[in-house]
C-alpha cells in the first residue's frame, strides 16, 4: 500500500494505493523480511496528512512489523533464515553521535523512521538493518506481537518518563492502542495505583473500566481525586490543558504524540499559569523510541503477559482501518494481516 503524496482524509478516503513494486534487495547489513502482520498507528495519519511528512514519495507506511527473515546481506550475523523478527518505528540512526553512544538514539539528528523515511510494513516484503530488528517471544501470535512494537514500546517509554510510584494515581488521556497497553503495564508494575481514563467516546470508557480503570470520563471531566501523573496519547491540544488542571502539585504530564493538530490550538489560550501549571507541575514529551525500549518491553510483555486487544484487516483494507482510526472507532489495536 503506497502513499504518493500528502492527502487530507477529508478530501480522499483512500490515500493509499495497492500496487505491485519490485522486491526490495537487502544491503550488506540488512535482512529481507516476509511480512506477516503490521500494526496500524495514528502516526500513519500524521504522515498521510503531512504533520510528520515522509522523506520521500512514493513511500510504503507501517512501523509495527512482524515477519520472517527470507534473505540476508553479506555482513549480517544476528538472525537465521526463517527466524521471526519484529521491526519498530526506529529504522536506523547514525551510531556515532553522543545520543547514539549513550543509548539515546531516539534523539539522533539522523534518526530514520520506518514507514516514513524508509519503506515500511504495509507490504509483503521489506528490508531493515539487522541491528534494528528484534526477536519476538514465541508466546505471541504475529498479530498480537505487532502492536507491541510501537503502541506497547512507546507506552513503556511514556510510563517510565512519568516517574510513577506504586500507590500514586495515574491518568490516561485517550484510550487507543497505546493507552490500553499502558493500563495493563500499570496494573502489573504498580498494583496499588489507581488508573483514571479520559476519553471522548463512551465505547472507550466502557472498555477502560472493563480492563481495570477505577474511573472513566470525558477529556474535559474532572475526577474527585488529583493525579500524580497523566499520559496524553491524543492528537489534540485541549486535552493537554484539561490534564494539567487534574494534576496534583508536582505532578507530571507526559505527552505521547509525535505531532499535535492545529485545529484546536486556541485551546492553549485557556491555559492559566497559576491554576494549571504552577506548583512545580511538569510537562514531558516523548520523542520516538530506543532499541532498549523495544527489547525491554517485549521481555516484560512476555513475563506479565500482556496481550493486546486486536482487530484484524487484510492489507487491501488499510485505508478503511486508517479511516476508522481517524474517526475514533477503536477497540484496542488495528493490525493488517499480510500473507
Amino acid at each position: 500500500m503506497v502513499l504518493r503524496k500528502i492527502t487530507d482524509f477529508a478530501n480522499s478516503r483512500s490515500p493509499l494505493e495497492l500496487v505491485e513494486v519490485p522486491m526490495p534487495v537487502p544491503r550488506d547489513h540488512e535482512v529481507l523480511v516476509k511480512v506477516s502482520a503490521c500494526g496500524v498507528c495514528h502516526t500513519e495519519l500524521d504522515e498521510i496528512e503531512g504533520r510528520t511528512p515522509p522523506a520521500k514519495f512514493p513511500v510504503i507506511p507501517g512501523h509495527q512489523v512482524v515477519g520472517r527473515v527470507v534473505g540476508r546481506g553479506s555482513r549480517t550475523t544476528r538472525f537465521k533464515d526463517d527466524e521471526r523478527i519484529g521491526i519498530a518505528w526506529i529504522h536506523s540512526s547514525c551510531g556515532k553521535c553522543s545520543f547514539c553512544l549513550t543509548g539515546r538514539e531516539n534523539l539522533c539528528d539522523d534518526f530514520r523512521a520506518t514507514g516514513r523515511d524508509a519503506d515500511g510494513g504495509y507490504a509483503e516484503y521489506m528490508t531493515v538493518p539487522e541491528a534494528f530488528a528484534y526477536r519476538i517471544p514465541e508466546m505471541f501470535s504475529d498479530t498480537e506481537a505487532a502492536p507491541l512494537l510501537c503502541a506497547g514500546a512507546i507506552g513503556f517509554r511514556s510510563l517510565r518518563l512519568a516517574n510513577l510510584k506504586d500507590g500514586e494515581n495515574i491518568g490516561l488521556t485517550g484510550f487507543g492502542a497505546s493507552a490500553h497497553l499502558v493500563l495493563k503495564m500499570v496494573r502489573h508494575r504498580y498494583p496499588a495505583s489507581k488508573i483514571f481514563v479520559f476519553s471522548r467516546t463512551e465505547g472507550e470508557r466502557v472498555f477502560a473500566k472493563g480492563l481495570g480503570a477505577v474511573w472513566a470520563g470525558d477529556t474535559g471531566d474532572a475526577p474527585q481525586e488529583r493525579l500524580n501523573a497523566i499520559i496524553d496519547t491524543t492528537p489534540a491540544w485541549k486535552p493537554v490543558v484539561d490534564a494539567l488542571r487534574n494534576l496534583e502539585k508536582g505532578g507530571r504530564l507526559v505527552i505521547n504524540a509525535i505531532r499535535k493538530v492545529d485545529a484546536d490550538r486556541e485551546a492553549l489560550l485557556q491555559l492559566d499559569y497559576s491554576r494549571d501549571l504552577w506548583m512545580e507541575k511538569e510537562i514531558k514529551s516523548v520523542a520516538n523510541i530506543t532499541r532498549s525500549d523495544v527489547e525491554s518491553f517485549l521481555q516484560m510483555a512476555a513475563e506479565i503477559p500482556i496481550r493486546p486487544e486486536v482487530q484484524e484487516y487484510p492489507l487491501a483494507d488499510a485505508n478503511s482501518a486508517l479511516l476508522e482510526l481517524k474517526e475514533r472507532k477503536i477497540r484496542g489495536a488495528k493490525v493488517l494481516k499480510i500473507g
